[in-house]
This record gives C-alpha cells, sequence and structure tokens, in this order.
C-alpha cells in the first residue's frame, strides 16, 4: 500500500510513466507547390513529426522560420530569388540554426559541396520516397547525415582522391582522422564511438579538438574544410 511519504512506485508499464517524446518539429521551402504540398503530407502521416510551416521562397522562409525555430528544414536547392543555398548560409549564421536537409534534381559535385560548406547536413534527390523523407528526418535530428546513395558515392570519391595536407589537417592526431572520416561516411556520433568501440562521451572530445584545430564550429564545416585540404 502506498502512502503519501512513500508513493506507490512507476513501473515500465504504467501509462502514467512513460511520458512520449514531443514531435520532430519540420519546415519546407519548396517553390514547386505539388511537390511542397506532397512533403508535407509525407511529413503529417508520421506521429513523431510535425510540419510547422511550409514556404515557397528562401526570402518568405527566412522571414517565418526564426519564429516556427523548426528543429529541421527541407530545402529546395533551386529557388526563386535567392537560392536555397544562400538561404542555408543565412540560416545557419543565426543562434541555434536548424538541421537543414537539401532536395534537388541535381547531382553537381559542386552544388553538392556548396551545400554542404554552407551547412546543410543533408542532401537528397527529388522526389524522395516517403520512407526516404522521413528517415532522414529523423536521422539528422539524431546527428546523422542523410544522403541519396549516389550522392554519398561522390562525396566518397572526392574524400578518397589524395589530398595535400596543411597545417591544420596535420595537427588531428590519428584518432581525431579517424573519427573524422567516419563523419565523412555519414556515421552518427553514436555510430562513430559503436565503430571505433569508445564511449560517446569520448567522441564529443575528439569532435571538439577536431573542431578547435580546424576552425569549424559544426560537423560539416569540419568535413568540407577536410575534404578540400
Amino acid at each position: 500500500m502506498s502512502t503519501p511519504d512513500h508513493p506507490k512506485p512507476a513501473f515500465v508499464g504504467d501509462k502514467a510513466a512513460t511520458t512520449p517524446r514531443p514531435p520532430i518539429t519540420v519546415a519546407v521551402v519548396e517553390d514547386d507547390s505539388r511537390i511542397r504540398w506532397s512533403l508535407t503530407a509525407i511529413l503529417e502521416e508520421e506521429d513523431d513529426l510535425e510540419c510547422v510551416g511550409a514556404f515557397a521562397s528562401a526570402e518568405e522562409a527566412l522571414t517565418h522560420l526564426p519564429k516556427l525555430a523548426p528543429q529541421v528544414v527541407l530545402m529546395d536547392v533551386n529557388l526563386p530569388g535567392m537560392t536555397g543555398i544562400d538561404c542555408v548560409r543565412q540560416l545557419t549564421a543565426r543562434p541555434k540554426p536548424p538541421q537543414i536537409i537539401m532536395l534537388t534534381v541535381r547531382q553537381d559535385a559542386e552544388i553538392i559541396f556548396d551545400a554542404l560548406a554552407a551547412g546543410a547536413s543533408g542532401y537528397l534527390l527529388k522526389p524522395p520516397t516517403a520512407g526516404e523523407l522521413v528517415n532522414a528526418v529523423r536521422d539528422v535530428s539524431c546527428g546523422g547525415a542523410p544522403m541519396t546513395a549516389s550522392i554519398a558515392r561522390r562525396v566518397v570519391q572526392s574524400f578518397n582522391k589524395v589530398r595535400p595536407k596543411t597545417a591544420e589537417t596535420e595537427a588531428l592526431s590519428p584518432r581525431e582522422i579517424q573519427v573524422l572520416e567516419l563523419l565523412v561516411k555519414g556515421f552518427a556520433y553514436k555510430e562513430v564511438a559503436a565503430e571505433l568501440g569508445i564511449s560517446y562521451s569520448t567522441v564529443q572530445r575528439h569532435i571538439e579538438s577536431i573542431y578547435r584545430k580546424l576552425h569549424v564550429h559544426s560537423r560539416t564545416h569540419a568535413v568540407t574544410k577536410y575534404l578540400g585540404a
């Protein structure tokens, strides 16, 4: 029997003991109304995702996104007026920027790296399937870097090219290089920890050191600087 001083303990099976996680908030920036509607409809089908806004231009998005503060933004590359890449640069320069997944029909290496250098965390070819889109949003919200397979291959091919070393990259320790190479391949921090057999907190310490040595402030900037070294 429970008393006011000794309340009944909560068990895993008790409904009162389980607090549902709030949904991942997502915004869409896409000028094609049919695609914009389709993306929004896919997001609204998922209980753990919430579409908080959909915009047809970068200018409109920049006006409203700071108030909505979505965790994830799906951003078209080719927008009327300001490009999606320029919009990403402005969003990521603000405090507490969202995770941004680029959506495009183009696979040009230059555009891919421009988007990543601007601060995007993922890159999907249009039109993504419902499964690809939903998984990408969940992945990026957990620290992943989702990419369509063909895009990931292009990134890996660029990574595999012989790159001249710089004073910054030479300052990285062998373990830091291992961590960075896994980030290049799209591993989330937990996956890096599992792959290298180290703790999550150790991965975070390595990443902080990498950022400091490369003079960057995000995983995307670290990866693009390493690839472009």
